[in-house]
């Protein structure tokens, strides 16, 4: 019998500090941009005041709030869509902490509200991220792709995946 679970995604210390030091830099522009303004032309305030505050609100929405695991895909959470994964061709499943470590960004967000995007490190390659807190990363392998995720409960996510594929979780 296979099960839909919910998993939160909780934030870590890198992603609460990186986000903090990000919004507070973007508020500041947009403050700085408005008490500066007087006859600056439409540029400045393109640049100083709509921009900023763009990049924040739409960082905002790209904020990964949870996970669901069904029998047969991931449902990464966002606030106000999902992201699915299916799960017909995962072939492995490993708990890794250290997963994310020394990754470069190919493409995506490294820490506004969440790590999302296209990552490589010579551990795992090329990898997508789903994350929020890199110390419970969850590495699923699939025939085409990596995939890095971050559930509250690293191992009980591994052992549901385990239950609704039949892939045995590895622990790095």
């Amino acid at each position: 019998m296979t099960l839909e679970t919910n998993y939160k995604a909780p934030w870590g210390t890198a992603l609460i500090l990186t986000t903090l030091l990000s919004a507070g830099i973007l508020t500041g522009v947009s403050i700085f941009g408005w008490l500066h303004a007087g006859q600056q032309g439409w540029i400045w305030y393109l640049s100083m005041l709509v921009l900023p505050l763009t990049i924040l609100l739409v960082a905002a929405l790209f904020a990964i709030s949870g996970y669901r695991l069904t029998a047969t895909k991931l449902i990464v959470q966002r606030l106000i869509w999902t992201s699915e994964l299916s799960l017909e061709t995962l072939q492995a499943v490993e708990i890794d902490p250290a997963a994310m470590q020394r990754s470069l960004r190919i493409f995506g967000n490294g820490g506004l509200f969440c790590f999302a995007g296209r990552f490589w490190n010579k551990q795992l390659g090329r990898y997508r991220a789903y994350a929020t807190d890199p110390k419970r990363a969850v590495v699923l392998k699939f025939v085409d792709q990596v995939v890095v995720v971050t559930p509250d409960e690293p191992a009980q996510f591994a052992a549901q995946l385990q239950n609704n594929t039949g892939i045995s979780p590895n622990t790095a």
